[in-house]
């Protein structure tokens, strides 16, 4: 007798089970879909904490406002201007970021600028340095200095609150040439400057607001915190050099104000600066030695968290952006 193989059927549960999953499947394709979640269109608080030796690094966002009109350069063509955006896959309009940075030392408690402060300009969504200082932890009667790179208007608009000063407890500083600089101009009748003067005035009324000179011996501002000077952009802009246990990070101020830009062309020469050619050897200058020592570096206009290193590209740079942990 010839053998075979009998024909296996399924069984009664294995039908059920399949005619369930089809059932199911042609209900959930007759329903109407669920209402979605609402969008937030909010972002995350904005600060990152890095350790630098001993000393805790924490860049806080104040915000984005409209990118400076990128015709700045006196010496960039249009053509030359689209170039680089495009190959850097940049488009236009855009807004820059304006960071500050907390330095813990562990004995003192330091902020590098101040920020914008509550911006009235229905395009411009700053004045977040508060809220992002919170939600890292601090409160602004913590704060025992603030150190400012310069007194523009979006790094000491954040001094004051509701007309009073957003950090009782803290001694301002800037360089010795600058406030003199903005009240000469306020002086004159210049509404920015008026602006800058008003937001320095409680503090220098206060006695808590005391000018250094930087790259002198009134530089070293505390352990491991040292001025060094940057003029150029204003008449006093300043870097900070911050140092813990053979780590540096180098704050850069307004030193650059399109990362995309100026890192492409170091020769940028910009129509906004107070003397173009002093910020442009500054500028020259720190990039070589920052791309040659390999150090860290902190700018209020790159990307939040606007930290990273340079290396050096032909007659350009590149930027390496931090890479993020999330651990200090």
């Amino acid at each position: 007798m010839s053998k075979f193989t009998p024909i296996q059927r399924p069984n009664l549960g294995t039908k059920l089970a399949a005619g369930m999953a089809m059932l199911m499947l042609m209900l959930m394709l007759m329903l109407p879909a669920l209402a979605a979640a609402p969008q937030r269109k909010t972002a995350a608080p904005g600060f990152y904490t890095h350790m630098l030796g001993d000393f805790e690094i924490t860049a806080l966002t104040d915000g984005t406002s409209p990118l400076p009109d990128v015709d700045f350069a006196t010496n960039l063509s249009p053509e030359d201007r689209d170039l680089i955006l495009e190959r850097n896959h940049f488009k236009l309009p855009s807004h820059f970021a304006t960071n500050a940075y907390l330095i813990n030392t562990g004995a003192k408690l330091v902020l590098v600028d101040a920020g914008m402060g509550v911006s009235k300009q229905k395009d411009w969504a700053m004045g977040r340095l508060l809220g992002n200082l919170r939600a890292a932890g601090y409160e602004p009667e913590q704060v025992d200095e603030v150190l400012l790179t310069h007194m523009h208007p979006d790094h000491v608009g954040g001094l004051l609150l509701d007309g009073k000063p957003l950090f009782p407890n803290a001694l301002v500083r800037a360089d010795v040439e600058e406030l003199p600089a903005w009240q000469k101009r306020a002086e004159a009748g210049d509404a920015q400057a008026k602006l800058v003067v008003a937001r320095l005035k409680p503090y220098v009324d206060a006695g808590r607001f005391k000018p250094f000179a930087a790259d002198t011996a009134q530089a070293e501002l505390l352990s491991g915190v040292r001025a060094v000077a940057a003029h150029g952009h204003t008449a006093g802009h300043s870097f900070f050099a911050i140092e813990s246990k053979g780590q540096k990070l180098m704050l850069w101020g307004d030193l650059i104000l399109s990362d995309v830009l100026q890192f492409a062309r170091p020769d940028l020469r910009l129509d906004l600066e107070h003397d173009a050619d002093a910020i442009l050897l500054v500028r020259q200058r720190a990039y070589a030695e920052a791309a040659a020592q390999g150090y860290l570096i902190g700018a209020a206009h790159i990307s939040f968290p606007g930290l990273g290193r340079l290396r050096a590209d032909g007659n350009s740079y590149q930027w390496l952006p931090l890479i993020h942990s999330s651990q200090p």
